[in-house]
């Protein structure tokens, strides 16, 4: 079967034990197809990038679903017209994350991007310098001649 990653973010004021029935609601209707929903994270209370229906946060919770296309697309249909539910998409991935995903990993266990590019930087910058040197070398020599 197919497997999709849903990301599900439901406004802001309600508990969290609404967003976990919604949760359920929608893994029923993933089961209820003839899939399983393999995992799923509570992200929490975030900030949303701009305004949504008047809210400026909202309850995130991503599932991974091994499912076949009718039940996702079920699945997805009653988000739609769930009046809680602010956005929801729903990709299709070759292979499901094992472990927790990048929003639920603290800062200090992931690798240090910008550290590496700055490193990246350097090199060149060094590399670039070297090539200057040698460019200005070669000019005083045709001068000379």
């Amino acid at each position: 079967m197919p497997l999709y990653e849903t990301v599900i973010i439901a406004r802001q004021d309600i508990s969290s034990q609404q967003v976990e029935t919604l949760t359920e609601a929608a893994s029923a209707f993933i089961s209820d197809g003839g899939g399983k929903v393999a995992k799923v994270e509570q992200w929490g209370l975030r900030n949303l990038a701009y305004k949504i229906k008047k809210n400026r946060k909202g309850h995130y919770v991503l599932l991974n679903i091994d499912a076949p296309a009718d039940a996702v697309k079920e699945m997805e249909r009653n988000l739609r017209l769930n009046e809680d539910v602010l956005r929801h998409m729903t990709i299709k991935v070759d292979e499901l994350e094992e472990g927790d995903s990048v929003m639920l990993q603290s800062r200090s266990s992931r690798p240090d991007r910008r550290r590496d590019r700055d490193d990246d930087n350097d090199d060149d910058d060094r590399n670039t310098s070297d090539k200057d040197d040698e460019t200005a070398d070669d000019s005083t020599e045709k001068e000379d001649a």
